[in-house]
């Protein structure tokens, strides 16, 4: 034996020891950088890095998500590819606007005004790094690996510059054109949205308005044909949502083949007599049908069980062209601030009876459906709100409120109400309640949005939409149903890309226009500008100094350039910004300053094989993406996407600071470490499922894998070095050489070698850490290692303990290697311990599958052992006779001579586990196992539905021949009514009864029959087992090394003597004893119990 310890021997180091050991080995050996540098020269793998932005915290969402995107990674680099992964910063838009607007106290007007645009841009570039360190001490902490040196960041006038190139392809293909449209727009934020933001997960929101059926007047010389000579007033009766659009209303839209109804009756609020047009398919939601006719006298003022009566009924064609008073009159809204015709019914084939009255109020400025019909009718429009949300000046008592609650005012009064109330009080409306309906919401501020008539620059999607279905469908997406379900029926109803983005920090819309808009240009460079700008200053529009100045391509640089068009007139920049979404769909080019620089590291990595992001972004970064990549070069921008879900509390409740429900991750990665994090994030649930986040998990996955693994190395390693056994990779102890269940235990491995390769290369991570996790668990520590301690505990280095060890050792290294991309720290520190190296698990090759070592018939055959043990361990258990007790014999049904034979083979393994004595196989017609079968109700029920009573009187009548040869075959026919039915083996449930003497268990269609019976012998060597696991246990408890010898002083006692003495070769040879000494008195003695039987010990180290 040597004395040298080849192997590391730890006690009591934790988890976030061992990260913290690896990390600082990482950074002095820069390891990341050489698992890239590494494979030069080898086939690229591609990743892009969505990037964060750094002007907000981390959640423990954002481990998850990192983790994701880490694996395939570290996975694909020990296959052999170069993988870079350059990190990056989402700088732009209204999140970091918003924060600096509520540092500085100012709101956006004050723009301009009390603070300079170049002011508030200085702010806003160094707020949003505000959070860089953090950002990067998680990355760092977590071990997630990617470029934090040499980032790429979007307010970089490189990037901008590309983004411009983009954006002027795009132009020259006429995919970029300016429009005046109705769209979604942020009061709160000041500016429009588009369609995919106004899509992301948690925009919708469930909220309580005021609706309103609003009462318009039908003008005095229109002519409503009836049979009937109607003198009184007649009112259409339109429902709305949004009664604060009532006062832009410029026309009603009817269905033209709906029929409707002329109804008098009562108005509920003012009692006076009224009659009203409506669609008579919805008279029900207002009117009571045992009220028809009824005596008007009956009308008791209280609003309650209307008496009506029809009076005409007519298509809504023929109301087409009536005209009506306007409804609610001030002097913003009169008749002359109107271009175009206005107050009339048109059709409109939008109009339902889904809903509402069958008649739609028209207010052309804040709906796209309104402004559509009104067009195509010569309807005008009045857009009362302003930008900010509020009404302008003219609007009577409601000037100056806002429609929505943008300013959270303490004391806000819905202006819907009022006008509610208006319309209440001057006998213009017939239903007023609170409706609960879905609302959009702004991403950022989330505050109701509105739709509001825009001017703003538009990419035209629409023009090729089929393309992008078309190439979706050749991406692999993770999950499926996400690519063609949210993300392709997204495509599938694109309309196009409000790009226009009225704020101040971001990157600017790079076209210049004469004031007439009759010529413009579009810039795709800063070298093509500069050229421009020279134009500009020979023609006069421009002043040399500008030249001189810091080129900066955002506001209010790019806003003081004045160019000169083609003809010698002054172009001045359109203000608007672009969507920031579109500066983060365009990274996979602007990472690179392509087209300017890096043409060749372009092309090598476009598209990207692989992205990740959070299901948020599937209308988000990675439409983005997806659309950029087929306009620019028709073709996709990646080839595999996941996205992965939320992370909720335990409960599965959404977490959020104010609820107190949030995980901080950096706590718990100081608690826990990260790979004991990142394991049960992806182990527990599949990425793309949401996952409830519990404590108790992580605590269960740092015992169940990491502990399980720890101790197994240490296993090793202490035997190792009391051995002196040093692996040696070109002399090892061939297969064929080495015992069965070192055999098996490899063939296990190149099988899960196989399946986890699989899994990873299908973006499955948590099939393959499961699968991990049971080889871990039930192979390798729970049957290997125990079935074969005894072979580590040899006195010399025998070629079974070597290959003992061998076996172990692969094992362990290829375990690690496959956990590697989950848990990064804790398998390269195991690595580096079993293979005494300073080289880093990550710049490994992945060991590959071996088919040839792979032994399908031993692996089932050792199956089956471990299952006739698993069973024999549970009657055990049941009955709470101690393993360390032996018992006598099990019996086996079995009539497959094949079965048997295998069984012989692991015959010796599975009486060593089980701690019995013999096997003994029965034919199935000894009858000395009886069986009882009940149906499975919940699976057969929905199989057979009324004829499951029948079916369940025949199944609970089969014989015991019948059950065994369901097990057998798995199935069986059946007839019920004339009618066969083929039931399977999991559609049952077979039960075997005990019988005298013995303990009976089934599952999967094994039984074992486990003599009970306790013959004097077993019971005195029960005794000497029980003696052994005492002592061993004080051994350990006393801190013994492994190898130190003993004397045991034992005090004399009638029934444990004969047993120490019948067995005393057995008990020294376990507990490495020299002798075993008797004496009458022992003071030093102390009691164990064994079974029983007090026995008085004293161990003494030799």
């Amino acid at each position: 034996m040597s004395n040298a310890k080849q192997y590391r021997e730890v006690k009591n180091i934790t988890q976030t020891q061992i990260e913290q050991e690896i990390a600082a080995f990482w950074q002095s050996q820069h390891i990341f950088e050489q698992s890239v540098s590494a494979r030069e020269g080898k086939t690229p793998y591609v990743f892009y890095e969505g990037p964060p932005s750094a002007n907000g915290l981390p959640g423990i969402h954002h481990v998850l998500a990192r983790s994701l995107k880490d694996i395939f990674c570290r996975f694909k680099t020990l296959q052999g590819f170069q993988v870079k992964r350059k990190g990056g910063w989402d700088t732009h838009g209204l999140p970091v606007e918003l924060q600096v607007e509520k540092l500085l106290g100012i709101t956006k007007k004050d723009i301009g005004t009390k603070i300079s645009v170049a002011e508030y841009n200085q702010k806003c570039r160094e707020e949003v790094m505000k959070f860089k360190d953090i950002w990067d001490n998680l990355t760092v902490k977590m071990g997630y690996w990617v470029d934090l040196d040499n980032p790429y960041i979007t307010f970089d006038n490189n990037y901008i510059e590309s983004v411009w190139w983009i954006l002027k392809e795009l132009y020259k293909k006429d995919l970029l054109y300016k429009g005046y449209k109705i769209q979604p727009y942020s009061p709160a934020a000041g500016t429009g949205l588009s369609s995919a933001e106004l899509n992301l997960p948690g925009c919708y929101k469930d909220v309580k308005d005021t609706s309103a059926v609003a009462q318009f007047k039908i003008s005095p010389h229109s002519i409503i044909h009836t049979s009937q000579n109607i003198s009184e007033d007649i009112y259409f009766l339109a429902w709305t949502t949004t009664p604060w659009t009532l006062p832009s209303n410029t026309a009603l839209a009817v269905g033209g083949n709906i029929e409707y109804v002329l109804v008098k009756t009562f108005n509920p609020y003012t009692h006076l007599q009224v009659n009203l047009i409506l669609a008579k398919e919805l008279l029900h939601k207002y009117f009571q049908a045992e009220n028809e006719n009824k005596e008007f006298s009956s009308y008791q003022n209280d609003g309650k069980n209307l008496p009506y009566q029809i009076l005409a009924a007519f298509k809504g064609k023929d109301l087409a062209g009536i005209r009506y008073e306007q409804l609610l009159q001030f002097e913003a809204n009169s008749r002359d601030k109107i271009e175009g015709d206005a107050f009339k019914v048109i059709l409109g084939d939008f109009v339902t009876t889904s809903d509402g009255t069958g008649i739609v109020h028209i207010a052309p400025s804040f709906g796209a459906d309104d402004m559509k019909v009104a067009g195509e009718n010569s309807i005008g429009a009045l857009t009362l709100v302003d930008t900010e949300g509020k009404f302008i000046d003219g609007v009577g008592e409601f000037s100056g409120r806002y429609v929505k609650d943008y300013k959270d005012e303490p004391n806000y009064v819905s202006v819907d109400i009022d006008i509610s109330v208006k319309l209440k009080q001057e006998n213009r409306a017939f239903k007023i309640e609170k409706y609960e309906h879905s609302y959009p919401h702004c991403w950022r501020t989330d505050k109701p949005v509105i739709y509001y008539p825009l001017d703003s620059w538009f990419i035209r999607v629409t023009a090729v939409k089929e393309r992008m279905v078309e190439l979706n469908k050749t991406i692999n997406w993770k999950p499926e149903s996400t690519g063609t379900g949210r993300f392709g029926q997204w495509l599938e109803n694109l309309i196009d890309w409000n790009l226009s983005r009225t704020r101040y920090w971001g990157t600017p819309l790079n076209i210049w226009r004469t004031e007439d808009k009759e010529e413009e240009i579009c810039i795709g460079s800063v070298e093509e500008l500069k050229e421009e700008m020279l134009k500009s200053i020979e023609a006069g529009f421009l002043s040399k100094d500008i030249l001189e100045q810091p080129f900066d391509l955002h506001k209010p640089f790019v806003d003081d350039i004045i160019l000169v068009s083609a003809s010698g007139k002054p172009m001045k920049r359109e203000s608007d910004l672009i969507d920031v979404w579109f500066d983060s769909g365009a990274m996979p080019y602007a990472q690179w300053h392509f087209p300017f620089e890096n043409k060749e590291t372009f092309e090598k990595s476009f598209p990207a094989d692989f992205i990740a992001e959070g299901v948020d972004q599937t209308r988000g970064w990675f439409y983005t993406l997806h659309a950029i990549a087929t306009m620019l070069f028709d073709s996709v921008a990646y080839k595999n996407v996941m996205s992965n879900g939320l992370v909720l509390d335990k409960n599965g409740n959404k977490m959020s600071k104010s609820k107190g429900n949030a995980v901080d991750p950096f706590i718990t990665l100081d608690k826990y470490g990260a790979d004991v994090t990142r394991w049960y994030m992806v182990s527990n649930s599949q990425p793309w499922d949401n996952l409830k986040f519990d404590e108790e998990g992580l605590a269960e996955t740092s015992r169940k894998l990491f502990g399980t693994l720890y101790n197994t190395y240490n296993f090793f390693a202490i035997y190792a070095n009391i051995d002196g056994f040093v692996i040696d990779k070109g002399n090892t102890t061939p297969l064929s050489d080495r015992a069965e269940i070192d055999r098996w235990v490899i063939s296990k491995l190149h099988s899960l070698i196989k399946e986890v390769t699989e899994c990873y290369e299908d973006y499955e991570p948590t099939k393959a850490a499961r699968a991990v996790e049971d080889f871990v668990i039930e192979h390798l520590s729970n049957w290997y290692v125990r079935l074969c301690r005894r072979r580590f505990w040899g006195n010399e280095l025998s070629q079974d303990k070597k290959a003992a060890f061998e076996t172990l050792h692969e094992c362990l290294t290829v375990v690690v290697q496959l956990m590697s991309p989950i848990a990064p720290f804790f398998s390269d520190w195991l690595w580096q311990s079993l293979l005494s190296t300073d080289s880093s698990i990550h710049i490994s090759d992945l060991k590959k599958s071996e088919a040839n070592l792979i032994d399908k018939r031993l692996e089932q055959r050792m199956e089956w052992a471990q299952e006739i043990s698993s069973l024999v361990l549970s009657l055990r258990k049941k009955t709470k006779i101690k393993v360390r007790q032996p018992l006598q014999k099990i019996l086996i049904p079995a009539i497959d001579k094949d079965f048997i034979e295998q069984v012989d083979k692991v015959k010796t393994l599975i009486l060593a586990e089980v701690n019995v004595k013999e096997i003994e196989y029965i034919s199935d017609t000894s009858g000395i196992i009886s069986k009882k079968i009940k149906p499975n109700f919940k699976l057969l029920g929905k199989k057979l539905g009324g004829k499951m009573k029948l079916a369940s009187e025949h199944i609970q009548h089969l014989s015991n021949e019948e059950i065994n040869q369901l097990e057998q075959k798995g199935s069986f026919d059946i007839s019920l009514d004339g009618e066969i039915f083929n039931i399977l083996l999991e559609e049952v449930e077979i039960i075997s009864d005990d019988i005298q003497g013995w303990l009976v268990a089934t599952n999967n269609g094994m039984s074992v029959a486990l003599d009970i019976h306790i013959s004097e012998g077993l019971k005195n060597e029960g005794f000497a087992r029980e003696i052994v696991n005492k002592i061993q246990t004080e051994r350990k408890e006393s801190d013994f090394e492994v190898t130190d010898k003993i004397i045991l002083h034992v005090q004399n006692q009638l029934v444990l003597n004969g047993v120490l003495n019948s067995y005393k070769e057995y008990i020294c040879n376990e507990t490495l004893a020299n002798d075993i000494l008797f004496n009458d008195n022992l003071s030093t003695a102390k009691d164990f119990d064994i079974n029983g039987e007090v026995l008085k010990l004293f161990i003494q180290k030799v």
